[in-house]
């Protein structure tokens, strides 16, 4: 499995970003699909994650209403779009996978960073 992460960058308060993970190496139909940022200094945190079957998504509290995770069948990627960005959204964001049965994230892509101004 493949997971490349792209889209971060420096941006300002308020402004929007469009993350991409384009996934590879097998067919990602019995998987969850999941974004984790870590903070400098902090410890990695789960985001947001989508059931490639089914498109549910999952959220954490603090992300829920600015952001949105959505996967694309065709084109085998997973976005996650971040609205009303805040300096605390100053992270570095990976994207990952696990099979649906799993607890824990196996696969992991090597991250994208995103920097908020205030």
């Amino acid at each position: 499995v493949q997971l490349q992460a792209s889209g971060g960058g420096l941006v300002q308060a308020g402004d929007s970003l469009r993350l991409s993970c384009a996934a590879s190496g097998r067919t990602f139909s019995n998987y969850f699909m999941g974004w984790f940022r870590q903070a400098p200094g902090k410890e990695r945190e789960f985001v947001a994650a989508i059931r490639w079957s089914t498109g549910m998504a999952y959220y954490a509290e603090s992300v829920r209403g600015r952001f949105t995770i959505s996967r694309d069948n065709a084109k085998n990627t997973v976005d996650l779009q971040i609205n009303s960005l805040k300096p605390e959204d100053t992270a570095v964001y990976y994207c990952t996978a696990k099979y649906y049965t799993r607890t824990e994230y196996d696969y992991w892509g090597q991250g994208t960073q995103v920097t908020v101004s205030s």
